[in-house]
């Protein structure tokens, strides 16, 4: 059964009308991690904008239904109540507050208990980073998951995350597949894991291939990623995840 259906998807720029993408069509399955995979200009994106129902990324045709229902005219927060959320990739803090309280910000009433799960959950101990502020001190991999950590505490039933992997400087990526491992396992979220890097998308059930604004493909993660290899020509560096190819 699908959560998230996509038909026939166009987006274009409110600033420009310029088309960002053509006819997408794709579904994630309940409780399964589904990878978006394309090169960088590709509309990846812009994809997770619209999905978010972003005003600037405007939907000129097609649908989107979430567990069936139609939210392609919805705004943010309608579809945030809903449950979707997203990720951004370059997260933005309130800089000079601290961790438990940047995370308590996206939900009403939630317990330090809770607070304490979603810091796990990206692999951070609660006792050690609760407490701390918001600043530069923090290094970027440490900022990317504790912005994990609060989409997580809204207890999201789809996770979008735009380019979990971009510029992370301590997650290799053994860590990242353990995280949105525990994430889809303990809190029953199906993942949109959006990327231009196969070693990312490994841990995908499944995968849409996504470039210049089309979906070129969409199934199991291995051919997917060995059209997206093929296409860019990338096979010398895709050789490098036999697991993959």
């Amino acid at each position: 059964m699908n959560i998230l259906e996509v038909k026939n998807l166009c987006v274009q720029t409110t600033q420009n009308g310029k088309k960002l993408l053509n006819k997408v069509c794709f579904s994630v399955e309940k409780k399964s991690i589904h990878a978006i995979l394309g090169p960088n200009g590709s509309g990846k994106s812009s994809l997770a904008m619209a999905l978010m129902g972003i005003e600037r990324f405007k939907i000129s045709s097609g649908k989107i239904l979430f567990n069936n229902k139609d939210i392609t005219g919805l705004p943010v927060y309608k579809r945030a109540k809903l449950g979707i959320s997203l990720a951004w990739q370059n997260p933005c803090f309130l800089e000079g507050i601290s961790v438990e309280q940047f995370i308590a910000i996206g939900k009403r009433n939630i317990t330090e208990k809770e607070i304490d799960k979603s810091l796990s959950l990206v692999g951070l101990d609660p006792k050690k980073f609760k407490k701390r502020e918001l600043s530069s001190e923090l290094s970027g991999g440490e900022r990317k998951r504790i912005e994990l950590a609060s989409v997580i505490a809204m207890k999201p039933r789809l996770l979008i995350l735009d380019e979990p992997d971009s510029g992370l400087d301590m997650i290799i990526y053994k860590e990242l597949h353990n995280i949105l491992r525990n994430i889809k396992e303990q809190t029953n979220a199906s993942i949109l894991l959006i990327t231009h890097r196969e070693e990312s998308g490994i841990i995908a059930d499944k995968a849409s291939f996504l470039y210049q604004g089309k979906i070129m493909a969409t199934g199991k993660f291995r051919p997917i990623m060995r059209k997206y290899c093929q296409t860019l020509n990338r096979k010398a560096i895709c050789q490098q995840f036999p697991q993959v190819l």
